[in-house]
C-alpha cells in the first residue's frame, strides 16, 4: 500500500459552495513540496493524485480532479467533474468547473473561466476575462487574453 503523500488537516475546515473543505498538509517530499508544507483546500482525497499539488488559498471540490504533475494556485478553483492533469496549471483567481479539462503544459490564469465540456490543452494559455465553454477547445502553441468567449 503507498503511503499517502498529504492529509486534511482536522479543524482546518471551511465551508464553500455549500461543501466543507479542509486544508491539506504534505506528508511526503515530491516535486512541489517538502514535508510539512501546507496547501490548498480540497473536499476529499478523491480531488487530489499523483505528484499534483494545490497551494495557497486554491480550492478544489465536487468530484473533481487534480493529478498528474498539475499545479492549482493562489484563489484558482476547480470543481463538478472538471479534470486538471499532465503538467497543466491553474492561477489566480480562474476557474475550471463542469466537465471541462486542462491538461498537457496548458496554462489558464487571471479571471479565466473554462466550463461545460471544454478543452484546453497543449501548451494553450488562457488568461484574462476569458470564458472557454460548451465544447470548445484551444489547444497548440496559442493564447488566448483579454475580454471575451469562446463557446
Amino acid at each position: 500500500m503507498e503511503q499517502k503523500k498529504y492529509e486534511l488537516i482536522e479543524g482546518s475546515e471551511i465551508m464553500h459552495e455549500g461543501r466543507k473543505l479542509y486544508r491539506i498538509r504534505a506528508l511526503q517530499n515530491w516535486k512541489y513540496v517538502k514535508v510539512g508544507d501546507i496547501g490548498g483546500y480540497v473536499e476529499g482525497f478523491h480531488n487530489l493524485s499523483g505528484d499534483a499539488w494545490i497551494e495557497d488559498t486554491a480550492k478544489v471540490y465536487g468530484r473533481a480532479e487534480v493529478c498528474g504533475d498539475a499545479l492549482i494556485l493562489h484563489e484558482a478553483e476547480v470543481y463538478g467533474d472538471a479534470r486538471v492533469y499532465g503538467d497543466a496549471l491553474v492561477r489566480d483567481t480562474a476557474e475550471v468547473g463542469d466537465r471541462a479539462q486542462v491538461y498537457g503544459n496548458a496554462t489558464v490564469a487571471g479571471e479565466a473561466l473554462v466550463t461545460h465540456n471544454a478543452k484546453v490543452y497543449g501548451q494553450a494559455e488562457v488568461t484574462g476575462r476569458v470564458e472557454i465553454s460548451l465544447s470548445a477547445m484551444v489547444f497548440g502553441r496559442i493564447t488566448v487574453s483579454g475580454v471575451g468567449s469562446i463557446f
